[in-house]
């Protein structure tokens, strides 16, 4: 035999496949796009309204002296119900909504307790939060807070959805 000899058998050929007829081909597609139908649905959300956020402020501000150092806050305006801004180490912030995601129609708006740590509302909400991340610490709440994306060039906070 030489390298030029083809004499050798397809382990199975197109030929040989079974062919689908077309009801059943329809019947593969429709259940398929049926299936993944679900996933390309925009996910509902829970707890605050979403609100457009774009704010950026100089950290060498005196009026934003509290965030000089990490551990410190500040509230600032915007969001829902206001924002609580925490720096959490020289270059990275965490920026949350202070409106409780606990039955958010109340319009509770929380507040950073003699912890220093945690924001709560005890007389709305019932719940308490780390304002480190927004995880929720006590009360009925089951969502974490509203967190926004936050970015730092070594002066300017930018704050933003």
């Amino acid at each position: 035999m030489g390298l030029l000899d083809n004499n050798f058998a397809p382990l199975r050929s197109s030929m040989q496949m079974p062919l689908f007829s077309k009801s059943i081909r329809s019947t593969l597609v429709l259940a398929l796009a049926t299936a993944l139908l679900p996933s390309c649905k925009k996910d509902q959300r829970g707890g605050v309204p979403l609100n457009v956020v774009d704010i950026s402020i100089n950290v060498n501000n005196p009026s934003y002296a509290d965030l000089a150092v990490p551990g410190g806050w500040l509230y600032l305006s915007g969001g829902s119900l206001g924002l609580i801004v925490y720096r959490s180490s020289p270059t990275d912030f965490v920026a949350l909504d202070r409106h409780c995601p606990y039955q958010p129609e109340n319009m509770c708006r929380l507040v950073v307790d003699e912890s220093q740590i945690t924001a709560r509302d005890t007389t709305c909400c019932h719940s308490a939060y780390l304002i480190t991340n927004g995880t929720v610490t006590e009360g009925p709440a089951a969502l974490s807070l509203q967190q926004y994306n936050t970015s730092f060039n070594g002066t300017t906070l930018r704050i933003y959805n």
